[in-house]
């Protein structure tokens, strides 16, 4: 009789192994467990609870909004909250499930522990929701699927609503490897019913085409200040709060935990203002600690640290070994975007230790983005910036605090920084106009590099070349930051005298000069060139490059003559050194043109002009900058020549150029739609020259600031022209405004000061105050003798414009054809 009867049990055993195998994975493969009867019945509906919201939801309304109109019509969808942990994801989850709630909804909450708990509450809501037990016998006896009876039931239950919360890891929701995109096992889009499910995973691919992903942002300031009040409300005002919550950049689990902090009696710091100040110093012990050895696996999802070390533990075990790696790289790089391209397979190699190739830095960059690690900023407009990552500014600085905790010698990482970032400069200064846009986003970043790189020449030599890329872009502010960093460098790595310093501040001198700052650089270049001629010699091309440099500022220094005089030396230097088809040479006839058109000899500035175009035609092509800029010059000269149509047709010609390769906002573009303007109106087309120069002036005002010099110009000129439509009150007002800008930025005897003085002497006259008009003209005069001497064009139209105002005064309509305007800056 024992024989017979254990073998019957074993037997028994062995069936009820494989029926609990096809309830618990409807068919499919793996470890599983019998989900019995009983406990199902018996195991009650507290722990499918909801949590209720204990304070309000702020900063939610549209996702909120979102899943409200999902929990009305499902539409076969089902909806995902993604984002990094920390979030606020199972916060939206909960709030949503007290709306369902007040609705009459019944509302089931699931916290993922792992399959064979998922089976079991998925066929305990089944039950609630009326599965019989029959039914739910078949699928214990194998007859059937336990996730197809479990939906089965849900589709033709009323209206509900199931959370599965901190679904990090969907390839283990299963049953049986089932993917989560097949809609055949626990997770599925629900008939009547919604089911939301909180992940850290916002890969689309993951959740199949009928998921709505619903990814989660940091808070925005006015809401991430008022959790802060909520948890305490009289630790500082609405304005203090919102600048911790920028500070910690709007996560909702640091906000969280910064107000439990300062709500604790036994706490040191008690107002917003002082936790801010505290972070610079004690972020280890406030935000950055560590997940202490026994802790509830729960409670430590409240650590801000180790909730993101959650989402690296699980990208490494899906085999993204270079996911932790790459992060740690960006952390030491600026709070600011950063071109995917920068992370290269052999900057991730020597930096981290790890091979890498091309896939697998891309796998990473891919899976930092999933988790919700790494975000995509966002252009103008909202739209996605391709090509780009960037880090939240808690994330980066916990991530760089780990790092430095793990690693103390960060020497080899920032050498590896320091290589890459060289090499991508190199590449995007000689990819011309199509390297700027990266340029500009290198900038944060190789400052940063620089601080911490050992090689002090290595580091001022990259901020130079960026710097001078940075020039040419049209970006002068940056530039100017980025040579003045590269020269402190430079100098503390080779002093003040060797020529590669001498060379970083020409960088800063010609910088200092786009930015209008002309002094500054005017006395930086006199410094160089001597110490170029002393170092190098008279006619080194270094040496020449300085003298050609100094000549150009003190030409927008108004120092016509002396401009003129070195710009003649250098040309003579250079051909006899270098020959007449050198760049250099060719750059200095150009120069030289410039500057005696500024002394009234346009003939002769018309030839050099021609020859310089036709030169850098043949050598450059029509489209190259140098090219461009040649052509608008001589379209200025042949205006001064009398031959306006000529002028105008070139400048047309130059302005759809420079939008098309510069674009719109460069200085060069904004310097070709004035020229263009100003021939229009010589043309007597003076309504199209108005409209042109006040958007102009509008683009100047913006991109350059109301005072430099080139918006001055162009304030300057639509006066002119609003003068010639007979609207005298606004071009006196106008001018009136720049003159006293002109005197303070450039002093009263600057040539552009006095053509100021002159022109609104000129609108004065139009509104019948002759009295200050003649008083104007009279200082004008006075100064242009004195300045540029008593032959200058334009000392000659000064002295007809108050010979004139001497002798009965003519029609105001006439005014506007008899008295003569100084000549108008325009740039090549």
């Amino acid at each position: 009789m024992v024989w017979p009867v254990f073998l019957l049990s074993v037997i028994v055993a062995a069936a009820l192994a494989v029926v609990g195998h096809r309830i618990e994975g409807g068919g499919g493969t793996g470890p599983v467990r019998l989900v019995p009867l009983e406990r199902v019945l018996g195991g009650g509906m507290e722990s499918l609870s909801a949590p209720h919201g204990e304070v309000p939801v702020r900063g939610r309304v549209d996702e909120l909004a979102s899943l409200r109109r999902m929990l009305k019509r499902p539409g076969e969808r089902l909806a995902v909250l993604c984002g990094a942990g920390g979030v606020g994801k199972t916060t939206i989850a909960a709030a949503l499930a007290d709306i369902a709630r007040a609705e009459g909804v019944r509302v089931f909450w699931v916290r993922w522990r792992g399959q064979a708990e998922l089976a079991e509450q998925m066929a305990r809501i089944a039950l609630e929701c009326g599965l019989s037990e029959e039914r739910f016998e078949e699928a214990r006896a194998g007859r059937v699927g336990l996730p197809d009876v479990v939906w089965e039931q849900l589709n033709r239950a009323g209206r509900w609503l199931i959370v599965l919360d901190n679904v990090d890891e969907p390839g283990e929701v299963g049953p049986g490897g089932e993917p989560v995109a097949g809609y055949r096992g626990w997770v599925r889009p629900g008939g009547r019913g919604l089911l939301l499910l909180t992940s850290r995973d916002g890969e689309a691919a993951t959740w199949g085409a009928r998921a709505e992903l619903l990814r989660v942002a940091p808070l925005a300031e006015p809401a991430g200040g008022q959790v802060l009040l909520d948890a305490v409300p009289g630790a500082g005002t609405a304005q203090e709060a919102e600048r911790l919550s920028v500070r910690l950049g709007g996560l909702p689990l640091a906000l969280q935990a910064a107000g439990r902090y300062l709500a604790a009696p036994g706490s040191r710091y008690h107002t917003f203002t002082d936790y801010e100040e505290a972070l610079d110093s004690h972020l280890s012990t406030l935000l950055g600690a560590e997940h202490p050895s026994g802790a509830n696996p729960e409670a430590a999802r409240q650590l801000v640290r180790y909730t993101w070390e959650l989402s690296l533990d699980q990208l490494a075990s899906n085999g993204n070994t270079l996911a932790r790696p790459v992060l740690r790289l960006l952390s030491l790089l600026a709070p600011a975007p950063v071109p995917v391209s920068f992370l290269d397979p052999a900057l991730v190699t020597a930096a981290c230790g790890i091979p890498a190739t091309a896939v697998s830095v891309e796998t990473a960059v891919n899976g930092l983005h999933a988790y919700g690690l790494l975000d995509t900023p966002s252009q103008a407009g909202g739209t996605p910036a391709t090509g780009q990552v960037i880090l939240h500014p808690l994330v980066r600085e916990i991530t760089a605090l780990t790092l430095r905790a793990e690693t103390p010698d960060l020497e080899i990482l920032h050498h590896a920084l320091a290589e890459r970032m060289a090499d991508v400069v190199d590449e995007a200064a000689d990819a011309g106009s199509s390297g700027w846009s990266i340029s500009r986003l290198l900038t944060p970043h190789a400052l940063a590099t620089a601080q911490v790189t050992p090689d002090a020449r290595t580091a001022g030599r990259t901020l130079d070349r960026l710097s001078v890329s940075l020039r040419r872009a049209g970006h002068a502010e940056q530039a100017v930051i980025l040579a003045e960093q590269a020269l402190r460098h430079m100098q503390s790595g080779l002093g003040h005298e060797h020529t590669d310093v001498l060379r970083s501040r020409n960088s800063l001198a010609s910088a200092l000069s786009d930015l209008g700052r002309r002094e500054e650089a005017a006395g930086l270049h006199q410094q160089n060139l001597a110490g170029f001629e002393r170092i190098l010699g008279p006619d080194h091309p270094d040496t020449l490059t300085s003298r050609n440099n100094l000549a150009n500022v003190l030409h927008h220094l108004g120092q016509y003559q002396e401009s003129a005089d070195l710009h003649q030396q250098t040309l003579s230097d250079r051909e006899r050194v270098l020959g007449p088809d050198h760049p250099d040479t060719r750059t200095s006839r150009s120069n030289l043109a410039n500057a005696l058109y500024y002394l009234g000899r346009h003939g002769e500035s018309a030839a050099l002009h021609q020859q310089a175009l036709t030169e850098y035609e043949r050598e450059l092509g029509p489209d190259h900058p140098r090219t461009l800029g040649s052509r608008s010059n001589l379209a200025n000269t042949l205006w001064r020549l009398g031959r306006h149509q000529e002028a105008a047709d070139l400048h047309q010609q130059n302005l759809a150029d420079r939008e098309r390769i510069l674009g719109p906002d460069h200085p060069h573009t904004l310097a070709s739609c004035q020229n263009l303007a100003d021939a229009l109106r010589r043309l007597g087309r003076h309504q199209e020259a108005a409209d042109l120069h006040q958007q102009n002036l509008a683009d100047r005002e913006r991109i350059l600031g109301p005072d430099h010099p080139d918006t001055l110009g162009s304030r300057n000129n639509l006066a002119n022209t609003l003068r010639r439509l007979g609207r005298h009150q606004e071009a006196a007002n106008l001018h009136q405004q720049n003159l006293a800008a002109f005197e303070r930025i450039l002093g009263p005897d600057h040539p552009r000061t006095l053509n100021s003085r002159n022109n609104l002497a000129n609108a004065l006259r139009d509104l019948g105050r002759l009295r200050e008009a003649a008083g104007l003209h009279q200082q004008t005069l006075a100064g242009l003798e004195r300045v540029l001497g008593p032959d200058h064009p334009d000392t000659r139209t000064s002295r007809n414009n108050l010979a004139r105002l001497g002798t009965q005064a003519p029609s105001r309509r006439a005014s506007t054809r008899v008295w003569g305007g100084l000549r108008i800056r325009r740039r090549g």
